[in-house]
């Protein structure tokens, strides 16, 4: 398994997942279809499936220049919500397929948008685990709750995404990390996990590098929204209950 980040528009992130045996490749939220073509040619990989986590136009919005510019086969282009541009196989919670060889699972995280899907892909036997999750999960962050409740994404974050393997690498939408821990830290001053982050993330960015991935077991060390059952962080919202202290902390985050 290979992954090649492409970013795109001013902070977003697209991905190129290659399965590396059969030089099949799917690509993943491509809202500027020339540079995923560009890279599909350069890799010398033959590109056959879309992966689009929602239908916000900075993830679905190319793909029907896509579709149109590709070489044969048409693209399936997989998605859980009908408005995503392109669609050709509505997916939900669970439904599972290959790109190549390598084995991707649905993952239905309703609450940034009512269809949002995240992408976990794995060889066989389990190895290599990696998660697409679009406008779901960030690094030390999550996406803004326009179709969806609290509750949502505390099952979304805790519950799914959660109970994936640890070492599971985190490929998110944007690139919102040094500013997503800014609010962690205002959450949790003295999270040292934090702390180390915010240094080194801040360090890759003033070399122009992304700070994708991470992975599950991180995203709970500094992440507040995945830690809404800790102490400290239900402390800082006043409440003892995770739905709302994930509500509070985004309302928090909205205005931060």
């Amino acid at each position: 398994m290979k992954i090649l980040l492409l970013p795109a528009l001013k902070d977003n992130y697209m991905y190129l997942l290659i399965d590396e045996d059969t030089k099949e490749c799917a690509c993943v939220d491509p809202v500027e279809p020339d540079k995923v073509l560009n890279a599909v040619k350069e890799q010398g990989v033959k590109l056959t499936t879309v992966l689009t986590t929602h239908h916000h136009w900075d993830h679905a919005g190319g793909n029907k220049d896509l579709i149109e510019k590709a070489a044969e086969p048409k693209l399936n282009v997989f998605g859980g919500d009908e408005r995503i541009d392109g669609l050709t196989k509505k997916v939900v919670h669970n439904d599972k397929f290959k790109v190549g060889n390598l084995n991707v699972r649905c993952l239905y995280t309703p609450c940034h948008t009512t269809g949002h899907i995240c992408y976990f892909v794995t060889k066989d036997g389990g190895k290599e685990p990696v998660v697409f999750t679009g406008d779901t999960l960030f690094v030390a962050g999550c996406g803004r709750f326009f179709e969806g409740t609290p509750t949502q994404m505390k099952e979304a974050l805790i519950d799914i995404l959660g109970t994936l393997d640890p070492k599971t690498k985190v490929y998110c939408g944007h690139e919102y990390t040094v500013n997503n821990l800014n609010f962690a830290l205002h959450v949790e001053p003295d999270n040292q996990n934090s702390q180390e982050k915010m240094a080194w993330a801040k360090e890759q960015r003033k070399n122009n590098l992304p700070t994708i991935p991470s992975t599950i077991e991180e995203e709970f060390k500094y992440n507040p929204f995945m830690r809404v059952r800790e102490a400290e962080v239900m402390s800082f919202t006043r409440t003892s209950e995770p739905v709302k202290t994930m509500g509070f902390l985004r309302q928090t985050k909205d205005n931060f």
